[in-house]
C-alpha cells in the first residue's frame, strides 16, 4: 500500500502547489454523481488519479483500506470473494468512498447501518492547508468530548463536501453478507400502514415471521406502494438477471393488496440491482424500449453510461430544444433526496405526488447507529441533522416537470419549503435555494464555522453555502 499510496500523495500535493491563490480549488474528475450545476473553474484541479482503487482487505479484521477515489463497484468486487461487503453499498456503481462520506448515501441495509461515514474507522483528509491529517473517533476524554486524533474532523467530514478536506484513505468496516438475498415484494394501498410496516421492520429486523437484511421501496401512487425485503441466504435456487431484458423496478409490482412476490438474486447482483437501469430513469434514454434495450448493448447497460448523456443534454440543451420544437415550455429537472421522520412520511408523499405528479419515488428507511462515545448523542454528525433514536426514511425523486414561466425553479423551491414543514432534511447533491440564514440553521452553523477556521484559515477551499448552493 505505501509506495502506490504515497505516489498518489505526492501528486496530490504537487497539483495543489500548481493552483494559484484565490483560485477555486477542486478535484480533477471527469465522472460526478452531483446533479447541481457548477463553474468551471480556470485553474486545473486536484491530481487524485494515484488514489483509486483497494489498498487491503482483511478478512478476519473484517475491513478494508482504500483510496479516497475508489469506487463501490471495485471495492465489491474486492471484497465479495471473500464473503464479505461493506455495510451500506450506494446503489451506483461509480460513486466513489470519499464521495459517499464527504457527499452522504444511502441503501437498503441503512435501516440496520445508518449511512456510509458511520462504519468508517479513520480516514486520511487532505486539507486545505496542504497537510494529510488523519481523523478517528476516539474514546471520550474529560467533559464527555472524543479525544481522538482530529475528532472534530472525523464528525465534521460527513456532509462537507470538499470545503474542509478531501478522503485520501479511508478504512471501514465489512460485513459477512451470504451468496444470495430472497425478496419480496409487498403490496401496500395505503401509505399510513406502510410507514407502520417501515417502523415494524426496523424494530424486530422481520415482517411476517421471516428475517429482514434489507428493505427498500417504491411508490407508484398513494394506492400503489411497495416495500422490496431482501433476506440473505445460501439455499440453493434460481435467480433472476435484471442485466438483461428484465428491467427490477417492474417487477417488484403485482396487482393484489397483501400478496407477496417473491425473487432471487445473487448478492452481487442484488447490491447492483438498481444501476443497471439507473432505477428507472433509463428510459428518459428510451433504454426501456423493448427494441432498443435488445440493441442496447448490456455493457453500456449502467448508470455511468446514462451520466455520460445527461452531460451531452447539458452541454447541448437538447432536452429544451426538443420541448420548445413541440411547443412546450422547456424542464425543470427535480432531482433530489430527502428525508423525513417516518411519522411524517406518508402525508409528504402524498403532498409530493399531488403537488409534482412525479412517479415512481423510492423510500429507503433510516437508522443511525450508536453514536460514537464523545459524540453529540442527539446529533453525532455535525453537518447533517439526522437525529440519533428515531426512524427516517429517505424518499428520492428524479424526474422532471414542465417549468413555471417566470420561474424556474418553482417546483424545487416548494419542495425544499415542504421539507423543513414535514421536519425533515435534503441532501445537497442536487440544485438548493435557502437563504444563508436558512443554511445557517439547517448544516452545522457556528459549528462549521470553528471546524473551517480551523482546517482552512486562509480560505483556500469555498464555504459549504458557496459550493451547494452559490455553485460556484
Amino acid at each position: 500500500m505505501a509506495v502506490d499510496y504515497e505516489a498518489g500523495l505526492l501528486r496530490l500535493a504537487d497539483s495543489y502547489r500548481r493552483i494559484p491563490a484565490g483560485e477555486p480549488v477542486r478535484l480533477a474528475k471527469q465522472t460526478s454523481n452531483l446533479f447541481r450545476l457548477r463553474a468551471k473553474p480556470a485553474a486545473p484541479g486536484l491530481d487524485v488519479s494515484g488514489l483509486s482503487g483497494v489498498f487491503d482487505v482483511d478478512p478476519q479484521a473484517r475491513t478494508a483500506e482504500v483510496g479516497g477515489m475508489c469506487t463501490y463497484e471495485d471495492l465489491v468486487a474486492a471484497t465479495l470473494p471473500h464473503g464479505l461487503s461493506p455495510l451500506v453499498v450506494p446503489q451506483l456503481k461509480t460513486i466513489t468512498l470519499g464521495g459517499a462520506v464527504t457527499g452522504l448515501g444511502v441503501e437498503s441495509a441503512s435501516f440496520r447501518n445508518g449511512l456510509p461515514h458511520e462504519s468508517v474507522l479513520e480516514l486520511d483528509i487532505f486539507t486545505p492547508t496542504g497537510e494529510i491529517v488523519t481523523a478517528r473517533p476516539g474514546p471520550a476524554g474529560p467533559g464527555g468530548i472524543a479525544q481522538g486524533e482530529h475528532s472534530d474532523l472525523y464528525f465534521g467530514f460527513p456532509n462537507s463536501y470538499g470545503t474542509l478536506g478531501y478522503a485520501t484513505r479511508l478504512k471501514i468496516e465489512l460485513e459477512q453478507v451470504a451468496r444470495y438475498v430472497a425478496v419480496r415484494s409487498v403490496r401496500f394501498s395505503n401509505l399510513d400502514e406502510l410507514s407502520g410496516a417501515i417502523v415494524a421492520i426496523c424494530a424486530e429486523r422481520a415482517w411476517d415471521r421471516e428475517a429482514v437484511d434489507y428493505v427498500d421501496g417504491v411508490v407508484f401512487s398513494p394506492e400503489e406502494a411497495y416495500l422490496v425485503l431482501g433476506r440473505q441466504t445460501e439455499e440453493p435456487g434460481p435467480t433472476s438477471d435484471y442485466t438483461g431484458r428484465k428491467i427490477f423496478y417492474q417487477s417488484i409490482r403485482h396487482g393484489a393488496e397483501g400478496r407477496v412476490e417473491r425473487d432471487r438474486l445473487a448478492i452481487h447482483d442484488y447490491l447492483w440491482r438498481w444501476d443497471t437501469d439507473w432505477f428507472w430513469c433509463s428510459r428518459a434514454f428510451g433504454a426501456q424500449h423493448p427494441v432498443v434495450r435488445r440493441l442496447w448493448p448490456r455493457r453500456w447497460r449502467r448508470s455511468s453510461v446514462y451520466w455520460k448523456l445527461v452531460a451531452l443534454d447539458r452541454r447541448f440543451h437538447i432536452a429544451d430544444r426538443l420541448q420548445r420544437r413541440a411547443g412546450r415550455l422547456p424542464l425543470e429537472r427535480v432531482v433530489q433526496d430527502v428525508e423525513v421522520p417516518v411519522d411524517r412520511l406518508a402525508p409528504f408523499v402524498e403532498w409530493f405526488l399531488g403537488e409534482t405528479g412525479i412517479a415512481p419515488v423510492w423510500l429507503c428507511p433510516i437508522v443511525l447507529r450508536e453514536p460514537h462515545a464523545g459524540a453529540d448523542p442527539a446529533q453525532p454528525w455535525t453537518l447533517y441533522p439526522l437525529e440519533s433514536g428515531r426512524t427516517w426514511v429517505n424518499i428520492g425523486f428524479w424526474s422532471a416537470v414542465p417549468q413555471s414561466p417566470g420561474d424556474p425553479s418553482r417546483t424545487n423551491r416548494l419542495v425544499e419549503r415542504a421539507v423543513a414543514e414535514f421536519s425533515g432534511h435534503k441532501s445537497l447533491y442536487s440544485e438548493s435555494f435557502y437563504t444563508p440564514e436558512e443554511f445557517e440553521k439547517l448544516y452545522g452553523g457556528q459549528r462549521y464555522r470553528d471546524l473551517k477556521a480551523r482546517y482552512d484559515p486562509e480560505g483556500r477551499f469555498l464555504t459549504l453555502y458557496q459550493k451547494t448552493v452559490r455553485n460556484k
